[in-house]
């Protein structure tokens, strides 16, 4: 017996595929190759190799890494919880992990800024430790962590769910204990959603502009200034070719982290599935 398909056949479906790729990834990403081109060597070296640029990268890179790796414990805390405890208003806080995916991520930044200031409720605690969180770096990684915390929370809650329990019943008859239960025998059926997870909150915090520009403070003093508010001030000023060349780097730096993320994800999973 014959079924028919629940959706048009393959061409069909393929060139809507390709059209939607195509109109909404590849073209905008092929113009910033385009505009980038058109300086010579000497002038793309010149713009993203000026001081408060190279800056900007460290400081993007270093914030997003930290907030990365944060979120990296924290976001398997969560899930854990999430996943194998049963509480009152358990809903409302599955449900608050995606509220930066929904929030615009300017009045994040707004919020957050406040919050952390000498006149915020915990930003004038942490001040009388002599801890200053707004304009700082300090301040960089909290508005990261924010946005980036629900990348790993959903990428290891579906595992965790999936997780047999027979798995830690046997080793429980083996004799371990909890510690050398979680880090031999859960945490490497973890490690390929957590490094998607962590993947996928470093490149979303290197790129981040709406909930970091205002509690950064965007200093060049400080050394506060991220990557793409620098993008956005040559825009400002009509410097296309240079914000363009910043922003291919940029570009580049992301699609070789999550390839790298990739490749240790694919690997990670047949090395444990052949345990």
């Amino acid at each position: 017996m014959k079924h028919g398909r629940v959706i048009p056949g393959f061409g069909l479906t393929m060139g809507i595929t390709i059209a939607m790729l195509s109109s909404l990834i590849l073209i905008p990403l092929a113009s910033v190759f385009v505009y980038a081109f058109r300086m010579t060597p000497s002038e793309f070296w010149n713009a993203v190799t000026q001081p408060n640029v190279l800056y900007a990268f460290r400081t993007s890179l270093v914030s997003a890494l930290a907030a990365a790796l944060i979120n990296s414990v924290f976001g398997v805390i969560l899930a854990w919880i999430l996943v194998r405890y049963d509480f009152w208003g358990k809903r409302i806080l599955d449900g608050l992990i995606e509220l930066p995916f929904a929030l615009p991520t300017a009045v994040a930044g707004i919020t957050l800024s406040k919050m952390y200031s000498t006149t915020g409720f915990p930003g004038r605690l942490l001040a009388r430790l002599g801890i200053e969180v707004s304009y700082t770096h300090l301040g960089l990684i909290v508005a990261l962590v924010f946005v980036g915390i629900p990348f790993v929370v959903r990428s290891i809650q579906p595992v965790l769910e999936k997780l047999d329990a027979q798995y830690e019943e046997a080793a429980c008859i083996l004799g371990a204990d909890r510690r050398q239960t979680f880090f031999r025998v859960i945490l490497p059926e973890l490690r390929p959603a957590l490094l998607t997870g962590f993947g996928l909150a470093f490149a979303r915090g290197i790129g981040e502009y709406g909930s970091v520009i205002y509690i950064s403070g965007n200093s060049v003093k400080e050394h506060t200034q991220v990557v793409s508010y620098i993008i956005m001030q040559k825009l400002n000023y009509v410097d296309y070719e240079g914000a363009t060349a910043i922003a291919l780097v940029l570009l580049i730096i992301s699609f070789v982290l999550l390839l790298v993320i990739n490749i240790l994800q694919v690997h990670q999973s047949r090395r444990t599935n052949n345990v």
